[in-house]
């Protein structure tokens, strides 16, 4: 079978692998359908921040199963979902559900091979059915959707509330929708992009520029000086992470969803209105598919296409046999983008255009 296999810093080789070994005793096969691009995609491309080389990348996918599960929970010709942690048994967090909490789980696409490939052997407990109105590509967004619903249910959503996510990237605004699934009144979004801040406002959220005027400050002058409920910090910068707490209304909630690409100090004045203003400040981490039928996973499944708008934050879909191309693009800031997606299977190639045609970023993408 055919692979985009990284081979060292900055190097893919599209080539003939062998098919996937089984993943434990419940594996099935999957046809990858599409994989999404993440940051730690292109870091672990450009600047090899990962577990070592060969490996092929790709943990955001979905695909189309070719055998039955064990336990007839997926059959082949079903589109699916893939969450990648694979949670080691032993470990006291899988005991609990929480298989990413794990301290020796593995994982498609950075601790083993991933989705640039067009099979797979997944274990059926990872894979979640689509529903048949949603795409391929709209599938390969399951698991970062997963991720933001995970950190924005750390807050709790009093009467009235208002929100500030900083920083418009997908998982910004994936955040910002999950938000407003929630109940949240009033959600501002701030990104220095203005390309990123006109797709917010298509999503229906109220955009700001913090370009001269840091967010905080903004969000502090729109709430008539009160701040908000909930500041959602998805930029991953230590300036940010500072505006997130310092637009934070007395008892509000704080969650870091940005994985800091800086250090960051905090001051003495920071740290007073942390404890002044008691409020709770939230780590995240992936998101959680247990318990069956009720967890994370399956409400993201039942969100996207409806409540959740995945469709308009994909601004490219590229054959996956272009990686070397795409991942320097990106590294190197070449060409703007919002969401990348691959289209490893003839059938997500077939869905692009149509979708392209319809997605917010595309449009954006071609200004």
């Amino acid at each position: 079978m055919r692979a985009a296999v990284l081979r060292d810093v900055r190097r893919i080789d599209v080539a003939d692998i062998p098919e996937p070994e089984p993943v434990g005793a419940d594996s099935v096969l999957v046809e990858i359908g599409a994989v999404g691009v993440c940051g730690s995609d292109v870091l672990r491309f450009g600047v090899g921040k990962g577990y070592g080389f060969p490996l092929v990348l790709g943990h955001e996918m979905s695909g189309t199963v070719l055998e039955a599960s064990a336990d007839g929970s997926v059959q082949p010709g079903d589109r699916v979902a893939i969450f990648p942690c694979l949670p080691d048994p032993a470990d006291p967090m899988s005991e609990i559900g929480e298989y990413a909490l794990g301290s020796a789980y593995d994982y498609f696409g950075s601790r083993r091979d991933g989705g640039l490939q067009e099979l797979l052997r997944v274990p059926a407990r990872n894979l979640f059915r689509l529903r048949e109105d949603v795409s391929l590509i709209e599938g390969a967004l399951v698991e970062p959707a997963g991720v933001a619903l995970h950190a924005v249910r750390k807050a709790p959503v009093p009467p009235n509330a208002t929100a500030l996510v900083i920083g418009a990237g997908p998982i910004g605004l994936l955040a910002a929708q999950w938000l407003r699934v929630g109940g949240v009144f009033r959600v501002l979004v701030a990104d220095i992009d203005p390309r990123k801040r006109r797709i917010a406002e298509r999503l229906g959220f109220e955009a700001i520029d913090p370009t001269d005027t840091g967010s905080d400050v903004i969000a502090t002058e729109l709430t008539g000086g009160r701040g908000v409920d909930i500041a959602v910090e998805a930029s991953g910068l230590a300036v940010t992470f500072l505006q997130a707490i310092h637009a934070t209304a007395h008892r509000g909630h704080v969650v870091l969803l940005g994985d800091l690409s800086n250090d960051v100090a905090l001051s003495k004045e920071t740290v007073s209105r942390v404890l002044r203003r008691e409020l709770t400040l939230h780590g995240t981490w992936n998101a959680r598919i247990a318990p069956r039928g009720n967890s994370e996973w399956d409400m993201v499944v039942a969100a996207v296409g409806r409540t959740v708008n995945v469709r308009d934050l994909v601004s490219d879909v590229a054959p996956f046999e272009d990686a070397q191309r795409v991942f320097e693009d990106l590294a190197d800031r070449r060409v703007w983008a919002n969401k990348t997606v691959f289209a490893v299977s003839e059938a997500a190639r077939t869905e692009a255009p149509g979708l392209l045609d319809k997605s917010a970023s595309h449009a954006e993408a071609k200004r």
